[in-house]
């Protein structure tokens, strides 16, 4: 009877079942999803959500991230408006002094953020931008219930731990593509070097964030790879970008998403990594539009203000899609 009834299952149900099951999902399966025809797009995220309610409820993470240093940057890839390559007319600043953010810690809590992310331009951090940020993060933490996550690029073992000693929560280290696809976003540093960065906060006993951006040219079959080693990488947190091709940027002209396709991305990645925090990240706005509630049926978890160098929705939107979804807002607990 068992084997009768999950033959009367959609494939998605069947995909619903070997997540909660701990079953990886075959390549064949994964592809299914992205390829689906579009009038699959509701059954997909019923199933999806089967996932993300057993791990998540209706719960919602709200993440708030600083751009704490803006431009300057030596590294050539190609969907940032802040590298070497650019010429898109972003604000350049160095570190940004302790009392901003600070402002910006208040500012997260007041959107009801439980999470605030300080995000530094660069390939790694100098020592002393190191020093600051771990006397920025000391303060928070001693003034304002908030988990921080810092993203300050490359680090070395001794970095970590002394981000870990000052408090960091999580740290975010984009693997950003998948590595049979690395070479045509970036030539500066190796996709190797970004895995060895997350080991690295993993051993440092700091939670990983790492995810990836969707929409840069990549196949089908390169986003499932990258699904995969986001699922071997173990990362606790996973953003989900989607490429807002900014003009001055070698991928300006790249727009090949749509919103249907998206949420076959975030539904594909609640499938094959089903118990983390699956996080809608830069260019929502851009790429989802009006389906930007639908994105929550899959993930749990989204930005909320303004991104490193784009606009977001304004706050009063977001919290509004959330209770208009009957979705509840998760209170940061320490």
């Amino acid at each position: 009877m068992k084997e009768l009834a999950a033959q009367t299952l959609s494939p998605w149900e069947n995909y619903a079942s070997k997540a909660l099951a701990g079953e990886l999902l075959t390549l064949e399966e994964a592809l299914s999803v992205l390829q689906a025809d579009d009038n699959e797009i509701l059954s997909i995220l019923h199933a999806a959500f089967r996932v993300r309610y057993h791990y998540y409820g209706k719960k919602v993470k709200l993440n708030m991230i600083i751009n704490a240093k803006s431009g300057l940057c030596p590294e050539d890839c190609g969907y940032c408006s802040q590298s070497i390559v650019s010429t898109a007319p972003v604000e350049k600043y160095t570190l940004l002094q302790k009392d901003i953010l600070l402002d910006g810690a208040k500012e997260a809590l007041s959107r009801k953020a439980g999470t605030y992310c300080i995000v530094a331009s660069g390939r790694g951090p100098t020592p002393k931008e190191l020093d600051e940020v771990i006397e920025a993060v000391k303060e928070i933490k001693s003034q304002y219930p908030l988990k921080i996550c810092a993203c300050l690029g490359i680090l070395s073992d001794q970095q970590a731990k002394r981000l870990k000693e000052a408090g960091v929560d999580r740290y975010n280290h984009n693997l950003n593509t998948s590595a049979s696809h690395y070479e045509n976003i970036t030539t500066t540093h190796h996709y190797d070097h970004r895995v060895m960065t997350v080991e690295k906060i993993k051993e440092a006993g700091i939670s990983p964030c790492s995810g990836c951006i969707v929409g840069m040219g990549e196949t089908a079959e390169q986003v499932v790879e990258v699904a995969y080693s986001l699922r071997e990488l173990d990362a606790d947190s996973i953003p989900v970008n989607f490429l807002n091709s900014i003009p001055g940027t070698p991928l300006e002209n790249l727009k090949e998403l749509n919103p249907r396709y998206c949420l076959k991305v975030l539904a594909l990645f609640r499938f094959i990594c089903p118990s983390k925090e699956i996080r809608v990240s830069g260019g929502r706005e851009v790429n989802l539009g009006t389906l930007q509630p639908l994105a929550l049926y899959a993930a749990n978890s989204i930005f909320v203000g303004d991104y490193l160098t784009t606009e977001g929705q304004t706050i009063g939107l977001d919290h509004q899609m959330i209770e208009d979804l009957g979705f509840e807002i998760e209170v940061c607990a320490l």
